[in-house]
């Protein structure tokens, strides 16, 4: 395995909060080597950073089942607290609209009572 590969997987590992198993499949490589290996391992924002834009992104499209994983995560890695995703949810129902933010509310709240049990 290459450089490339194991900081991809490395990254990877550190976004989604889970141990991501290598691949031969083409699609997972370009993931991994360039989306993970190269552009989450760029210089000039933090993991915080990233993971607040990303939160924005897939909270404006809609794509709850991605929030699901990066949600934890990043209580996970401490990135983001209980407080400050809730600041978020309020925040960003402002710009996704109000049928899109009360859905990404309850479910920050519902993977924050889940985080806080253990």
């Amino acid at each position: 395995m290459d450089e490339r590969r194991r900081r991809g997987l490395d990254m990877m590992r550190q976004v989604y909060g889970w141990e991501v198993g290598d691949s031969p499949d083409a699609f997972f490589g370009v993931t991994v080597d360039h989306l993970f290996g190269d552009v989450w391992t760029r210089p000039g924002l933090s993991m915080r950073d990233r993971r607040l834009l990303l939160v924005g992104v897939l909270a404006g499209q809609g794509l709850n089942d991605v929030l699901d994983i990066q949600i934890p995560a990043a209580l996970a890695n401490g990135e983001l607290s209980p407080d400050e995703l809730r600041e978020i949810a309020i925040f960003l129902t402002h710009y996704v609209g109000w049928p899109l933010g009360s859905r990404l509310n309850v479910q920050i709240e519902k993977l924050i009572a889940k985080y806080q049990r253990g």
